[in-house]
Parts: C-alpha cells; sequence; structure tokens
C-alpha cells in the first residue's frame, strides 16, 4: 500500500518539476531553479497531491539540499503551515543558531558525539569552524555538507534510476523460532527475495550476509545471540540455485540449539551489472544460462500469480512463516482481495 502511493505521489511531482531525485519511499528532491514565485508554485503542487491522491506533504524550500531538509522539518512540525521557504541569509543564520547539530541530515550519532566534545551544538557554530578542521574531522562529506548549511550547493539533484549498492530481507517473527527447520524456511525464503530483486534490477551480487537474532529485550532468558556469516561467492549471481544453498550452509554453520530466535534476515552486497559478470575458467556457462532461464521463468509466474507462489522446497510448502505483522496495512489499492467493503 505504501509502495502504491508513494509511487503515485511521486508521478504527480514528475509530472510538474523539470528534474526529480527520489531520496525515500516518502521524501524526494527537486529542483524549482528557473520557476518565479517558488511558494507559489510548491503551494499548487501540494493542492495537487492531495487532489489526485489524497495524501498530505510538507515542503521545504531552500538553496541547498540541506537547508531543505532544515526547513522541510520546520514545515512538518509547523501545523499552520505545510511550506516553509528559507531564502533570506539572516533568516538561514537566525535558524540554525537555534538548530540542534544531532538532527542535521547526514550527521549520525558518532558525529554528533565529537562535535559536541568539540563545543560544537548547534548548525551555526559548526558552519564557523575552518575549511581545514571540518575536512579533518569530518572528511570531504562532511565539507560539502557544512558549505550547503552556509549556502553553497555542493548535492547536485540526481534524476533518474540508480544501481542499488545492497539489497536487505529482513523479518521479525511473530511467534519466535525455536528449531531449525523453521528458521531454515525463514532464511531460505529471503535470499530468494533478495535474488528476485536482484534480477528485477538486472544486477547480480557477490558478497551475502546471513544474520539470525534472539530477543534482546526478552527478559531472564538465558542467552542473548546475534548469529552472522559473510559469504563471498566466486562469480557474482542472482540465481536462487547459487545463493539459496550458501545462505543455508552459513546458517548451519551460526545455529545454535539453544537459542529462540525473534529475527532474520539477508544481505547481498558488491553488486554489479548482470551483463558485466567476469566468469572464471570453472564456469558452465551452459549450467548458467539454464538457470537464467529457469529464474526468468519463475518470475513471471510469480508475477502474475503472486510472490513466491514457484519457491525452492527449501522454503517450505505450508503457510508462510508468521511475521509480526500487527499493524500491516491491508493493500486497499493493488489486491483484490483487499477492496475496502462499505455497509450500507
Amino acid at each position: 500500500l505504501y509502495g502504491d502511493f508513494s509511487a503515485r505521489v511521486m508521478s504527480v511531482i514528475s509530472q510538474s518539476v523539470p528534474s526529480i531525485e527520489i531520496y525515500s519511499i516518502d521524501e524526494a528532491f527537486v529542483d524549482l531553479a528557473g520557476i518565479p514565485n517558488k511558494e507559489i508554485f510548491s503551494d499548487n503542487l501540494r493542492k495537487k497531491i492531495n487532489q489526485w491522491v489524497g495524501i498530505p506533504v510538507s515542503i521545504g524550500i531552500a538553496p541547498t539540499k540541506t537547508l531543505s531538509k532544515i526547513a522541510n522539518s520546520i514545515a512538518k512540525k509547523d501545523k499552520k503551515v505545510d511550506i516553509y521557504e528559507l531564502s533570506d541569509a539572516k533568516k538561514i543564520t537566525s535558524l540554525l543558531k537555534e538548530f540542534p547539530i544531532y538532527k542535521i541530515w547526514g550527521i549520525g550519532r558518532g558525529l554528533s558525539s565529537m562535535l559536541n566534545s568539540n563545543n560544537i551544538f548547534t548548525a551555526y557554530e559548526l558552519t564557523k569552524q575552518s575549511d581545514s578542521w571540518i575536512q579533518k574531522h569530518m572528511s570531504i562529506t562532511g565539507l560539502k555538507l557544512v558549505k550547503e548549511l552556509r549556502g553553497e550547493s555542493c548535492f547536485d539533484i540526481t534524476s533518474g534510476w540508480t544501481r542499488k549498492k545492497s539489497i536487505t530481507t529482513s523479518r521479525t517473527f511473530g511467534k519466535e523460532i525455536d528449531n531449525i527447520n523453521h528458521l531454515t524456511q525463514a532464511i531460505s525464503t529471503y535470499a530468494s527475495m533478495c535474488a528476485a530483486k536482484l534480477r528485477k534490477e538486472k544486477s547480480c551480487a557477490k558478497t551475502i550476509h546471513v544474520m539470525i537474532y534472539t530477543n534482546p529485550f526478552k527478559q531472564g532468558f538465558r542467552v542473548n545471540y546475534k548469529g552472522y556469516k559473510k559469504i563471498v561467492l566466486d562469480t557474482p549471481s542472482n540465481s536462487d540455485h547459487d545463493i539459496v544453498p550458501k545462505c543455508l550452509e552459513a546458517l548451519r554453520s551460526i545455529y545454535r540449539s539453544d537459542c529462540i530466535y525473534k529475527r532474520a534476515g539477508i544481505i547481498v552486497s558488491d553488486i554489479v551489472p548482470q551483463s558485466s559478470i567476469q566468469l572464471s575458467v570453472f564456469d558452465d556457462i551452459g549450467k548458467i544460462k539454464k538457470q537464467s532461464e529457469l529464474m526468468s521463468a519463475v518470475d513471471k509466474i510469480n508475477e502474475k500469480y503472486g510472490r513466491m507462489n514457484v519457491r525452492l522446497a527449501s522454503s517450505g510448502f505450508g503457510k508462510r512463516l508468521n511475521l509480526s505483522q500487527e499493524r500491516l496495512s491491508p493493500c486497499y489499492t493493488t489486491r483484490m482481495s483487499d477492496l475496502l467493503r462499505i455497509k450500507y
């Protein structure tokens, strides 16, 4: 449901602006260069999104990405306004003097602690540091961020599709798992889902990370365990037949029978284009082609009849694992069985 509404909102924005960078499922940067009255334009865009999709949005306007994030955070909190513009230099300076360092886009907990230890607590205090000091303690990326706070644009709008650097499939179980068979089904399912995402992007991964966790908040239990295993494939792949067996092998090496597991996940990284894989002399090209055709057929069937309807036996034959989905929204707009029923 969230993905569908996100796509609708981004579609409306894309039709209205010359350039858009979709930053996350609920956030985007847009280029308003050449638009004379940015606040009126933004208000019309906000009204259009609300009318066409029914989703309220807040908009922050500023000369740089970092300042626009600050402006947007104010627009979100202020119930009287949905649009906040930062263009006046005095207004920006006044705001930065009150804006806490830990709320700045791109500054995490570790960096915030370091800056606090150097008596830097606000965005304004950070902008007053020398470029050499900032680059030494925050790297070149940190220097660009500070220049953006000063009003100098350093991060361009990146429009268009970009290949993901990593793909994660991770779930929390509704009921804790105390045996390796159910955990095997979970890991096999998540590995297959990662492989399907790779194929959708026409990508392959060389590195796989397998993770299993107990519940760290469970009181009085004898073991708090985080199992982790990294796998490096000889040749990057997006096939279930390559990825899933390696994940199950890793699971067996990190599984502990004295633990009850609450969460499991798979991460694939070191992603490369499918068209530029470097094969070794030991790779069977015929086998690779056969697997590719099989996975393509599986993807087409699952796209038509539902995700994971055709899957490896290791993912299980019965109902899928009971996940922690108490707050899961019905798919009102993309699944016929979830359509709203109105009694009259």
